[in-house]
């Protein structure tokens, strides 16, 4: 005859199988963590906290326009905008990869004030080629963001953490992100 648990005991071993799997989660799946300084602006504010999904960062797979947070001497949140092999170039406020126009509909906000002050928003560059095993990155408030156009240089790729999936706090930017 089998004996039958207590309650308390199924109980108690559903808690810590739901404990273990939650740590192992974020341990392995994701992580979370803040947005600091004004660089990827109004995509992300400062103090957004952020759900990072660490997948991406094991396998090297990240996309154009995935944003990432990547850990050099600092940690950074930024986007990819080209990826090994590819060559990028700015020209009057537009995004080339292999010579190919990118839409950035993120930038329109930032594009607008900038125009509206007669300004460029993006300085020209390039054309650049990216080395293997590297990604080119930038902010979406290109006008104080350390990049890899003015500092931070190419990232290499074994140095992404994850992609940021969604903000989760302050509730009123709750939102997936992309």
């Amino acid at each position: 005859m089998m004996k039958q648990k207590s309650w308390f005991r199924s109980l108690l071993e559903c808690a810590l199988s739901a404990c273990l799997l939650a740590f192992l989660a974020k341990a392995l799946l994701f992580f979370v963590t803040d947005v600091e300084g004004t660089s990827m602006q109004p995509t992300l504010l400062a103090q957004d906290k952020i759900l990072v999904n660490r997948l991406p960062g094991y396998v090297h797979q990240v996309k154009h326009g995935d944003i990432v947070v990547l850990k050099t001497s600092d940690y950074y949140v930024k986007r990819v905008i080209a990826l090994p092999g590819e060559k990028v170039q700015m020209i009057e406020d537009k995004l080339y990869v292999d010579g190919r126009l990118q839409a950035e509909p993120y930038l329109s906000k930032n594009q607008q004030e900038a125009h509206r002050l007669m300004m460029r928003f993006t300085e020209n560059f390039g054309p650049i080629e990216v080395p293997k095993g590297e990604l080119f990155v930038m902010g979406d408030n290109r006008k104080v963001s350390r990049d890899s156009r003015n500092g931070l240089g190419f990232i290499k790729q074994r140095d992404v953490l994850g992609t940021v999936e969604a903000i989760y706090y302050p509730f009123s930017h709750i939102r997936r992100v992309k």
